[in-house]
């Protein structure tokens, strides 16, 4: 039977277990680094809950870093009709993927 945790990081809130990869928001660290992500629920795999925070657990889950990277470019164009006025622009959002080591 797994343990599932919901965390938060880069504003955004993800559910994991043991053992999952996730790419978040960029993290500071290095490769191989330990970090301590925010933890805002805890559950067994059927869905029980086990821990709640009131809003949050503290830094209960523990990830190592994979890598550091930019992600695929997304591409944003203006346009204004009749004026021949047209940009485009890219950009590439960095993430960090983490490998769940420790629930709790």
């Amino acid at each position: 039977m797994s343990t599932i945790a919901v965390i938060k990081t880069g504003g955004k809130q993800y559910k994991i277990k043991e053992g999952d990869t996730v790419k978040v928001e960029k993290l500071p660290g290095e490769k191989g680094d330990k970090v301590k992500l925010e933890t805002l629920l805890i559950a067994d795999s059927s869905g029980e809950i086990k821990d709640l925070g009131a809003p949050s657990l503290g830094e209960k889950v523990t990830g190592e870093i994979l890598e550091t990277a930019k992600d695929k470019k997304v591409t944003v164009v203006k346009y204004k009709r009749k004026t021949r006025y047209k940009r485009t622009l890219g950009h590439r959002q960095p993430y960090t993927k983490l490998k769940i080591a420790k629930i709790g």
